[in-house]
């Protein structure tokens, strides 16, 4: 063949589009690396703990939201902060809240994007009172802590702490907290049909990513940076049919039609197809890694054939690299004897970027084959991405590898729904990163049980927001 196995190897990672991921990056400017000299880092993060502590037990569980009670406590420390804000109602109790500070506008402005609501929590199967904010055992317990009021009191603290260094800005900042995220996404409306102007930032820093232990390699932590979001596609699917005794099994029966229906539906295999961002993210954490291991992650042609099985057993990598259906309900029962006229079925289905939900739609009636049963949209938003090669992207990722240098930042298409997709829409470069590195039960507690984060991830947190918060808005010039 002429060439060893070996040599061949090392002439293909060479040549690999992701070789350069492990480049050092530029050192940052000196009045950047200066103010991170100058943080007291002792004191903001006991600050940053204590409001947190404070937000979480501010109640705006969603429903029924009550998010003005979250807006009128940002209001309130940034008040103290000798900063203005305004707060703004689409319903009675149901506000956001925004502010701002100016730079000089060499750049777009930047924003700070968060949500004020969290999802209920079943107190009875918690350790502590979900609204308590109680610190316990290094952590900080809530919920909210992860999702996303952390991150919110995060984007909260920098926001204070940049108003406090007096540095000239190249660009403005904008802090931005809004309502109704977990339901009905009402809160990011209203901003965009009545306030855009007021805030106008063609970048976005918001949740989406999170940081995992281990998810490759048992040495290698992985922030996940958001740069998209799947497709959302929900529909009620309904079948009719004669109703019944229960004691007399019938042809053509609304349950009996619907449940053939989802199984003909759910014996599709499922289109394995990683997106770009997957790809790019594997080939980093492959080249970090090194070895022959490594190298087949930077390869992906590779990716899509040895590791296919592997991705799709683990349900969230599955998730990232398929398009998904699943039945997150059913209606129509009367009662034990009863047979129905009609029986429902909800379905949650994700799309990949470079597939519409009409498309999909279009499949999803393919596989019923039956033209009796209506299928309702109920929600239907295509996927839309923001560009990778961002300096706002850019700057995440290398912060966060900056404060963890174990880790690898790459960017990820987020399976869940934010307010981000109503940012995309209009333009705005949006990338989500909660910046916590949590291990796979610690992830369970988002919108689950004893949700929590770490004293060391507030810690950790704070100096990769405050970094790139920095890097992102400080004029080069300053002194």
């Amino acid at each position: 063949m002429g060439l060893s196995f070996r040599r061949t190897q090392l002439l293909f990672l060479i040549a690999s589009p992701f070789a350069t991921s492990a480049q050092s990056a530029e050192p940052l400017s000196l009045p950047i690396q200066q103010a991170l000299d100058q943080t007291d880092w002792a004191t903001a993060e006991v600050e940053t703990t204590l409001l947190m502590s404070r937000y979480l037990a501010t109640d705006t569980v969603n429903p029924p939201g009550n998010e003005t009670q979250g807006a009128q406590f940002i209001a309130d420390i940034l008040t103290k902060e000798g900063l203005s804000s305004q707060i703004v109602e689409f319903a009675p109790g149901r506000s956001s809240v925004f502010s701002r500070l100016k730079g000089s506008g060499e750049e777009g402005a930047l924003c700070l994007f968060s949500h004020i609501d969290v999802v209920p929590a079943e107190e009875e199967h918690w350790e502590v009172d979900p609204l308590s904010g109680q610190i316990k055992d290094g952590y900080l317990w809530g919920r909210g802590a992860l999702d996303m009021k952390g991150t919110g009191a995060l984007q909260l603290q920098v926001f204070r702490m940049l108003h406090q260094t007096g540095l000239p800005l190249r660009r403005d900042v904008v802090l931005l907290a809004v309502a109704d995220e977990e339901v009905q996404n009402q809160g990011i409306q209203h901003i965009l049909e009545d306030y855009w102007d007021e805030i106008d930032c063609t970048h976005a820093i918001n949740e989406g990513g999170i940081g995992l232990e281990d998810l490759l390699f048992e040495d290698q932590d992985i922030y996940g940076i958001s740069v998209g979001e799947k497709g959302v596609l929900w529909i009620k699917m309904t079948a009719k049919g004669e109703p019944g005794h229960g004691s007399t099994p019938r042809p053509l029966q609304a349950p009996t039609t619907l449940l053939a229906a989802l199984d003909r539906i759910q014996k599709q295999t499922p289109e394995f197809h990683p997106p770009e961002a997957l790809l790019q993210l594997l080939g980093k954490a492959g080249v970090r890694r090194g070895g022959f291991q490594g190298w087949i992650l930077t390869q992906p042609f590779l990716v899509r054939t040895l590791l296919k099985k592997r991705l799709l057993a683990n349900p969230v990598s599955a998730a990232g690299s398929t398009h998904t259906v699943n039945v997150t309900g059913l209606l129509g029962a009367v009662a034990p004897n009863v047979v129905p006229s009609e029986s429902s079925a909800f379905l949650d289905i994700r799309v990949l970027p470079g597939t519409s939900t009409e498309e999909m739609l279009e499949r999803i009636r393919t596989w019923v084959d039956d033209d009796t049963i209506d299928l309702e949209v109920l929600l239907a938003t295509d996927a839309e991405v923001s560009p990778i090669h961002d300096p706002v992207f850019e700057a995440l990722a290398f912060h966060s590898e900056r404060v963890r240098p174990n880790s690898v930042a790459g960017p990820v298409i987020s399976v869940g729904f934010t307010d981000s997709v109503f940012l995309r829409q209009i333009g705005v470069h949006a990338y989500g990163l909660v910046p916590f590195m949590v291990s796979a039960e610690e992830l369970m507690g988002m919108h689950g049980n004893n949700e929590k984060v770490s004293l060391q991830n507030i810690n950790e947190g704070l100096r990769i927001y405050w970094g790139t918060l920095l890097e992102l808005s400080v004029a080069e010039q300053s002194q």
